[in-house]
């Protein structure tokens, strides 16, 4: 029986590209680093970059997978992440269903949301 998601990978061809973005510029927090992986934990899920040999440059089909990082102020956040660089694809709007969401893209180019619920 499946009872949750514990966690999530992107591979990419440039760990420490990957790294810088994920650790200085979100400001995820580190759980682990290893050679060639690196886990962050976001509350009981753990968010995973690691170097894959079968990828390179920038993702080919960036909105296929679209993880939301849970956030209490998606103005404030998303303001931060803008001064720092991030590259926005869809600033802050109110869904109809009442929550928040924000999409950028980190440094392979895939496509992440920010997500305010209700």
């Amino acid at each position: 029986m499946i009872t949750g998601v514990i966690g999530v990978t992107f591979w990419t061809g440039d760990l420490e590209r990957m790294y810088g973005f994920y650790n200085d510029v979100l400001g995820l927090p580190l759980h682990s680093r290893h050679e060639g992986f690196i886990a962050f934990e976001l509350g009981e899920v753990r968010f995973n970059i690691g170097l894959h040999d079968r990828v390179s440059g920038q993702s080919k089909d960036p909105f296929r997978f679209m993880p939301h990082l849970g956030v209490d102020d998606i103005h404030a956040e998303a303001q931060r992440l803008v001064a720092a660089g991030v590259e926005f694809i869809r600033r802050p709007e109110q869904e109809s269903w009442g929550g928040w969401v924000a999409t950028f893209k980190d440094p392979d180019d895939n496509v992440l949301q920010l997500l305010q619920l209700a």
